[in-house]
């Protein structure tokens, strides 16, 4: 474990905000990696700067330790839920476009693919889209779709010389070592003009305030808790000019739903399960947005 400065503002003074409550002594579990992990309210020591407002884990592992895990992950409760997905980053892509404007066959690289459920969205919607996800299981799964999502991060030889109209980073700022040198990476990668899109969890948010220690979105996994401030701050101090941000959630299944109540709840997620598998109602798909997720697209500027 090691103690790290704010990587928002490279600040080193803060206030713990939510005490560890995992056990600092055991080995790191790769399970706690995978996308659907249940561990809500397992993390370690969350603390927040005192100069910029940013959230984070500190002390946390290791970047090589995070990077080992994020390679070694599986997780086929993911495979399960590829139909709320598919909704979700249509969704997304839907309002993206509406400040990119169409595929047209243009370059879009998706960050953090995991199995290429939203490359297959973009390339269906005429992106010449391609992806890289850390995970061999994961890339794998992707792969033996036909889809080309590479194994890998930003920092891949494969992306070498290669340039984007859009980068995407759906649900993969809050995991990384360093998340401002992930948006510096992705700048280089953008033609001028450009667009990223990033969504994660907001910490800044109504409902995570309301929850405070009991907001789920508290976990092993999640390493940076930015609210929508913060992460503008790290988009302009890595010279993007944001163009929108805003709440954004998601679709999932109600089968899918029910399991992430029993990861708050058992007996709630008993009840919840058999509701929705007596009513045969497991396979379909509801809007879910409680307003703590959020979407920020952002442009390189154009060369003068």
């Amino acid at each position: 474990m090691i103690h790290v400065n704010c990587n928002v503002c490279d600040g080193d003074d803060w206030r713990v905000r939510y005490p560890s409550t995992d056990d600092n002594s055991a080995p790191m579990k790769v399970d706690a990696f995978r996308c659907t992990s249940s561990g809500y309210g397992t993390h370690q020591q969350i603390v927040q700067c005192r100069n910029c407002g940013h959230v984070y884990a500190n002390p946390r592992w290791q970047g090589d330790e995070l990077l080992d895990a994020y390679v070694a992950v599986e997780d086929e409760t993911y495979v399960l839920e590829r139909a709320g997905r598919e909704r979700t980053f249509t969704h997304h892509l839907l309002a993206l476009e509406k400040y990119t404007g169409p595929g047209a066959g243009r370059p879009l690289l998706d960050v953090g693919a995991y199995i290429g459920v939203f490359v297959e969205v973009a390339c269906s919607r005429d992106w010449q889209a391609v992806g890289v996800e850390p995970s061999i299981w994961a890339s794998g799964v992707a792969q033996g779709k036909g889809l080309p999502v590479l194994q890998g991060t930003l920092d891949a030889e494969a992306l070498n010389g290669r340039s984007f109209d859009v980068i995407t980073m759906w649900d993969v700022i809050e995991h990384v070592d360093d998340p401002a040198a992930e948006v510096a990476k992705a700048r280089e990668l953008l033609n001028p003009g450009g667009i990223i899109a990033i969504h994660t969890m907001d910490v800044g948010s109504l409902t995570a305030r309301l929850m405070g220690r009991r907001w789920p979105w508290l976990m092993d996994m999640h390493i940076h808790y930015f609210s929508q401030e913060t992460m503008k701050r790290v988009l302009v101090d890595n010279g993007f000019e944001v163009l929108w941000s805003g709440v954004q959630g998601r679709f999932l299944s109600l089968g899918y739903l029910a399991s992430r109540v029993s990861g708050l709840s058992r007996p709630l997620g008993r009840l919840t399960g058999g509701v929705v598998q007596g009513a045969r109602l497991g396979e379909r798909s509801v809007p879910v947005n409680f307003g703590d997720l959020f979407t920020v697209y952002a442009r390189r500027p154009s060369e003068r």
